[in-house]
């Protein structure tokens, strides 16, 4: 089959199986590996692994990992050095040594042994960190000490696979010498990137910024990730190390927003890529004909992979139960492991009737990850033989709130930018509750952080706007700057709340007659309503009665700006967009048990340069607004800061590595 139909017929299978999946309310790697066991050779046999396919899946790994590495600056992995150099070091450590000797007691002689034991020890980076972000459960105990140990794996399959590789090629003992040297090359090119990172990629994107070209942006985006990822490889590390070490360099530049938002549609098609790659090792014919060795190996796998994991993480977790909710979800098989036992298979390190079945094993664990994960609360309160509270998520506690204050009176926010947000903390300063909505994933996973109501949805949308309450509602404010999507909700309100008064934002008067015949109650054009405050605050400085600019200003909102319409364009003249307003904005930033605030007042804090704004902390679920600067900060705490990017970062410096 020509390669352009293999590519139409994997294309039409993934865009049908995703849709039928999200319909479903599946998670998003099961279509993706469905596609790819039934298309691959084993099954229809439409197209084979190629290295074109390996190539794209890597690169979609590397992809997930600088995005993640813009939310995880370098002072918080300062912070985290404990979990990830201690515990990920004996999970890799203790897992490896068990199986190893597992298998030299079945007749795998050691080195070959501890190969195994070292592919068993890896998870899957790709499938962890995609399902864990999407049931924002990345910040929580479980999952930052999950992403520590999978630090640690990503550093310990170089060693693994100079085993492997070694082994192949005939030497029977480890080479000292070697292995030396692929760690200096290892550690050469981690230095590289971060000195990259620092001294020359801000420059570079600052002059890419102030060009004002898009597509140049988001060209050098894709340079630094794939530049990141050929470093790393180079020097034997995993292309996804360095593309991670890179995003978190750029983590501490005002950019890292932008980037990531325009990586994103590059990561999902890419890591859905991956998945297809994972979906095409699974042989159906060998898992059939051996279907109780290969699922007995799985389960023993599943089991002391669980039970060492969750040893070894009891010091770091508190808890019994946030170490068996851990070691549940490190469980799984990963990517590495499976690379690990394809070149020790292919170079005959492990014999055929123990490699296939490990190899089948451990992508079928893969494959039943989103099982495991997606109640892994339950399975381990059930490991645990514990009831527990009836204790919802995160996610679902913030969206019962949500969901009551739509029964009550309140005001409904269509968009929750700079000017819904600003309008949002005067509502809340003088009492009134809102609900706002909004598309952007990243600002709502921000808000919902910081405890604000907002909801992921189409304000123009008849369902969402019920599920915001607007039955119950008193205003309705719409703060998008685009005239059209403004008309589109106006029509959509005013079809099911003729009387609810709405107040719209808009650039300039160019459709602001349209605007209220379509039922707006008021206008607010940004560029008039400046002019205005400039004319006020220049009437009084010439000592014009008060009351008088008052009644003027008033009679120039009521005649619709007619007096400020008269001015001369100059060509090119645009209206006011989010680019040109301050660069202040909200960040919550989560405390790590390792981190230097921990114990500490946010006092302290300040004395150590943390010069943004402490807006509230955040604990139990509990926010608390205008927190007093003798506030102590304990581990898990969620801080919201507010101030410019570069306030911003320094802050978080101060918080976690003091």
């Amino acid at each position: 089959m020509q390669p352009l139909t293999q590519m139409l017929v994997l294309l039409a299978a993934a865009v049908l199986l995703v849709t039928i999946a999200r319909r479903l309310r599946l998670p998003t790697p099961v279509p993706y590996l469905a596609v790819g066991l039934a298309c691959g050779p084993h099954a229809l046999g439409v197209v084979s692994g190629s290295s074109t396919v390996a190539l794209m899946a890597e690169l979609g790994v590397a992809f997930l990992l600088f995005t993640l590495g813009l939310d995880v600056s370098l002072p918080r992995m300062i912070a985290m050095r404990r979990e990830v150099f201690g515990l990920g070091a004996a999970q890799v450590g203790a897992t490896t040594a068990v199986f190893a000797l597992l298998g030299r007691l079945a007749g795998i002689a050691w080195p070959a042994a501890v190969v195994a034991g070292g592919a068993i020890a890896m998870s899957s980076t790709a499938i962890l960190l995609h399902q864990l972000t999407e049931r924002a459960e990345l910040n929580r105990t479980h999952g930052r000490l999950a992403f520590s140990m999978l630090l640690f794996q990503d550093l310990a399959f170089v060693p693994l696979l100079a085993l492997a590789s070694a082994l192949g090629r005939g030497v029977n003992a480890f080479d000292l010498r070697a292995a030396l040297l692929a760690a200096a090359g290892g550690a050469l090119a981690i230095a590289a990137v971060l000195a990259a990172g620092r001294w020359l990629l801000r420059p570079l994107f600052h002059e890419i910024a102030h060009s004002r070209l898009r597509e140049l942006f988001t060209l050098a985006a894709l340079l630094v990730v794939i530049g990141a990822a050929w470093v790393s490889s180079l020097a034997g590390l995993s292309a996804g190390l360095g593309a991670f070490l890179a995003g978190m360099m750029l983590a501490e530049t005002e950019y890292r927003h932008q980037l990531e938002s325009v990586l994103r549609p590059f990561r999902d098609i890419l890591l859905g890529v991956f998945f297809v790659s994972v979906g095409m090792l699974l042989d159906v014919r060998q898992l059939t004909g051996e279907a109780g060795g290969v699922l007995a190996l799985l389960a023993l796998i599943v089991v002391l992979k669980t039970a060492i994991a969750a040893l070894v993480t009891r010091p770091f977790a508190g808890s019994r139960f946030k170490a068996v909710r851990t070691a549940i979800v490190i469980a799984i098989g990963g990517e590495f492991g499976v690379a690990l036992g394809s070149v020790a298979l292919a170079d005959h390190v492990l014999p055929q009737r123990f490699g296939q079945p490990l190899l089948l094993a451990l992508v079928l664990s893969m494959v039943l990850s989103p099982l495991l994960l997606n109640h892994n609360k339950r399975i381990a309160r059930l490991l645990l033989r514990e009831r527990g509270p009836p204790q919802r998520t995160a996610f679902e506690r913030e969206s019962a709130a949500t969901t009551a204050i739509g029964g009550r009176a309140h005001v409904i926010l269509c968009g929750f930018g700079r000017v819904g947000q600003s309008v949002a903390r005067v509502l809340e300063a003088q009492g009134f509750e809102y609900i706002a909505l909004d598309l952007d994933p990243a600002r709502i996973a921000a808000a919902r952080q910081a405890g604000d109501p907002v909801i992921y949805g189409d304000s123009a949308d008849e369902q969402m706007l019920a599920t915001a309450g607007l039955g119950t509602a008193t205003a309705l404010v719409i703060s998008f700057s685009d005239p059209a999507t403004a008309l589109a909700i106006l029509r959509t309100v005013r079809a099911q709340r003729p009387d609810v008064p709405v107040l719209v934002r808009t650039p300039d008067d160019s459709r602001l007659r349209e605007l209220e015949a379509a039922g707006a109650t008021a206008v607010v054009p940004e560029t008039f309503e400046a002019s205005l405050m400039l004319v006020s605050h220049v009437l009084m400085l010439l000592r014009v009665p008060v009351s008088r600019v008052v009644r003027l200003i008033g009679d120039i909102r009521n005649h619709r700006y007619n007096v400020l319409r008269s001015i001369v364009r100059e060509a090119g003249d645009s209206a006011l967009d989010e680019g040109r307003e301050s660069r202040e904005e909200v960040r919550a930033i989560v405390v790590p048990p390792g981190a230097w605030a921990v114990g500490r007042t946010l006092a302290e804090a300040r004395a150590r340069g943390a010069q943004a704004t402490f807006q509230g902390v955040r604990r139990h679920g509990i926010l608390g607004r205008e927190p007093a600067a003798s506030t102590r900060l304990r581990d898990g705490d969620v801080v919201v800061l507010y101030g410019t990017p570069e306030e911003l970062e320094r802050a978080e410096s101060v918080l976690l590595a003091g």
